[in-house]
């Protein structure tokens, strides 16, 4: 197996490297993970203990960077300034840090709250909550801007110099079915509802690209708990990506575009528990996707690298075993391989369900020495006794 160390020296193309597991990860799945743009080695996760942990070597160690007692449910790099990280937390509110995440501290204007997105403009940051939006010029002190009465789960910034256009989705359907957008054409200081035809119950996920070459509208994806949908149009309108044979009618929580290609994207998903995760990639905006088969379906964060040929980073999570699993992925666009695996000298037994995962708590309980004596002793009993009954029968 390709060691850890050389993981940090160079990705081998196109294929699956399991990384170090995160610190008191546990059996929950994780969510927050991001990588810094500038650095492709230095990635910033949280456990689910709530702590953040910075790695400084592309995930071969974990350091922890901050101890928290609210679970994380975001951490993001600025795309616009160097070095600034967010992260927002259930109920506590955000944190903030300048030095790519090294140290960090508690924003002000946040406390109690469930901060689940962030947003960046060149003038401000945006912010998702249970209780609306809230924006801020520099991170560290915010305010409130209005959608105050809407549990806001889904962000994008369509438009980064002023004015700001923000678009952002609640997980709340409204009255008639409909699956409400709120526009922001004036970064925060005013909204109006968007009433686009998507299908589902709520919005997980909007992510907006890079500008085109012609035009001044960015591309904004939208992820629903029962497909991905694009708009050229602000949000006005929106093309179904999924469905019809190009990607699962599923949940797509992830969302990423690969530096300034508006028509280069990847989507991911958890599959909403069942089979149908994975993570996909399209270079034609949408009009046909590729799977890079990651090792596991259920794919929980994303985190991807401001490359040509991105390095992915990327948190699955397993419902059978809630086995959490981080991989890097560098995408040079060929065929996905799997993870590399250690040569053995004959055939190992194939496991499937439950026979793999009771052998595996067997294996790894502390009563595995007791159980060894305790059988040894009972061959010994059996060994006695066979040869008692041959001897009176002989």
């Amino acid at each position: 197996m390709i060691s850890l160390n050389a993981l940090a020296a160079a990705l081998p193309d196109s294929t699956w490297i399991q990384l170090q597991q995160l610190p008191g990860q546990g059996r929950t799945a994780l969510f927050a993970l991001a990588v810094d743009p500038a650095n492709n080695r230095v990635v910033v996760a949280a456990n689910s203990q709530g702590s953040l942990l910075r790695s400084t070597n592309g995930g071969t160690a974990w350091a922890s960077v901050h101890a928290g007692s609210n679970a994380v449910n975001v951490v993001s790099f600025s795309p616009n300034a160097a070095g600034f990280v967010l992260a927002g937390t259930r109920g506590g509110g955000a944190l903030f840090s300048r030095d790519g995440g090294a140290t960090w501290s508690n924003a002000r204007g946040l406390e109690g709250r469930n901060v689940r997105v962030f947003g960046f403009a060149l003038t401000l940051v945006a912010a998702g909550t249970d209780h609306g939006v809230f924006t801020s010029p520099d991170g560290a002190t915010w305010t409130s801007s209005g959608l105050t009465d809407r549990s806001i789960g889904a962000l994008a910034v369509e438009a980064i110099h002023d004015p700001v256009r923000l678009v952002a989705g609640t997980d709340v359907q409204a009255t008639g079915g409909t699956l409400p957008l709120y526009q922001s054409l004036d970064g925060g200081a005013t909204w109006n509802q968007l009433n686009p035809p998507l299908s589902g119950t709520m919005t997980v996920k909007l992510a907006a690209g890079p500008l085109p070459p012609t035009g001044n509208v960015r591309p904004l994806l939208a992820g629903t708990n029962t497909g991905l949908f694009s708009s050229n149009d602000n949000g006005a309108s929106f093309t179904p990506l999924s469905g019809g044979g190009l990607l699962p009618t599923t949940d797509y929580t992830q969302v990423a575009f690969i530096t300034a290609h508006h028509d280069r994207f990847y989507a991911g998903s958890d599959g909403g528990g069942s089979k149908s995760g994975g993570l996909w990639r399209t270079n034609d905006g949408g009009q046909t996707f590729n799977s890079l088969q990651p090792p596991q379906p259920s794919v929980t964060a994303l985190a991807v690298s401001n490359d040509e040929q991105p390095l992915l980073y990327v948190a699955t999570f397993e419902p059978a075993t809630h086995a959490v699993v981080l991989w890097a992925y560098h995408d040079t666009g060929g065929q996905p391989v799997g993870p590399p695996v250690s040569p053995v000298a004959s055939a190992p037994r194939i496991f499937h369900g439950s026979d793999a995962s009771t052998l595996s708590q067997i294996l790894a309980s502390p009563q595995l020495p007791y159980i060894g004596l305790g059988l040894g002793a009972l061959a010994v009993i059996l060994t006695a006794i066979v040869a008692h009954l041959r001897s009176r029968y002989r």
